[in-house]
């Protein structure tokens, strides 16, 4: 492994961390200042309610499970997809599942940070 990958997959553990602990603090850190994210409903996020939703403590993480499935680097960014398995609370209601993850990494300055994160609820193809 190439020490960009490695880097880019630390980050991403670090990440999972924070989010597992609600940690508002890190997840500032780690979040590039003009970060997106797309829920698994299809709800967008800047950065700022990302972060207050923590700082709030109306979303609460009881239980997370993170797991890398590909990175792939392209100079100064790079997309990661990994499955997110979580026992959550987004005000009191249960904000539970598995969701596949794709994050969007960029290197600004030497250091990496997560421009964007898109959830999606995994999905077992039907029988026919």
């Amino acid at each position: 492994m190439n020490e960009t990958r490695s880097n880019i997959e630390e980050l991403s553990l670090i990440w999972a961390e924070a989010e597992r602990n609600n940690d508002a603090a890190t997840l500032d850190k780690l979040l590039a200042e003009d970060f997106t994210a797309v829920g698994p409903r299809g709800f967008v996020l800047t950065r700022a309610e990302w972060l207050q939703r923590y700082q709030e403590g109306t979303f609460i993480n009881d239980k997370l499970e993170w797991n890398i499935n590909s990175v792939r680097t392209y100079s100064d960014s790079a997309v990661l997809i990994g499955i997110q398995n979580q026992q959550s609370a987004y005000r009191g209601q249960p904000s539970n599942g598995q969701f596949r993850v794709t994050q969007i990494l960029v290197r600004n300055d030497g250091r990496w940070q997560i421009a964007g994160l898109h959830l999606s609820p995994t999905a077992q193809p039907e029988a026919h």
